[in-house]
């Protein structure tokens, strides 16, 4: 039987536990996966590369814990790529994609892209898996946008991922630029 190798792409700037349970849930679906890298520099990540691969890596090693199954290290791999999707697929041998949905939003943008993949590469599918009730309303985005506002995070990331986002937006108290006027106090 042929392996099934996955590939997770993504920016993964940060990884969140969304990412986390697509990952998861992934491993029962695959044989083994790639977790895609993608130097993406339109997004204009705040980690770099490197940053992103270490905390991935950190981030299997406790799903590994978690599950009390240290042979997913041996079933995971972290590479970047600045290629067609496609192109990177092919070049380890990989024969799905995978890709997490959060809401009908995300659909129509990722049936496109699967659309497009796979006519591109009609040998290479693409598998869609949802997010659980618990991680749907998360993304990279979002979070990032709470910590640089002094906001918590710590539900939305592992406590490594937390560290490395407050050590970049230390936290600090944020006040109301023009206070509210008193007319409008209705307390």
């Amino acid at each position: 039987m042929t392996e099934r190798i996955g590939v997770y792409p993504g920016t993964f700037d940060p990884i969140t536990n969304g990412h986390r349970d697509i990952i998861k849930r992934a491993l029962r679906v695959v044989d083994n996966i790639i977790i895609g890298v993608a130097l993406n520099s339109e997004k204009d990540p705040i980690f770099t590369n490197d940053q992103r691969e270490k905390l991935i890596q950190e981030e299997v090693q406790m799903i590994a814990d978690e599950l009390g199954d240290q042979s997913i290290l041996n079933r995971v791999r972290i590479c970047s790529f600045d290629c067609l999707l496609i192109d990177f697929v092919r070049s380890i041998g990989g024969s799905l994609v995978i890709r997490g949905l959060r809401a009908v939003s995300d659909f129509e943008f990722e049936f496109q892209m699967a659309s497009m993949n796979g006519r591109l590469a009609p040998e290479i599918q693409t598998i869609f898996l949802t997010a659980s009730d618990r991680n749907h309303f998360i993304s990279s985005r979002f979070v990032k946008e709470i910590c640089r506002l002094g906001g918590e995070i710590d539900q939305f990331v592992s406590p490594h991922v937390a560290k490395a986002l407050y050590k970049l937006y230390p936290r600090k108290h944020h006040h109301l630029v023009h206070p509210i006027p008193k007319e409008m106090n209705v307390l």
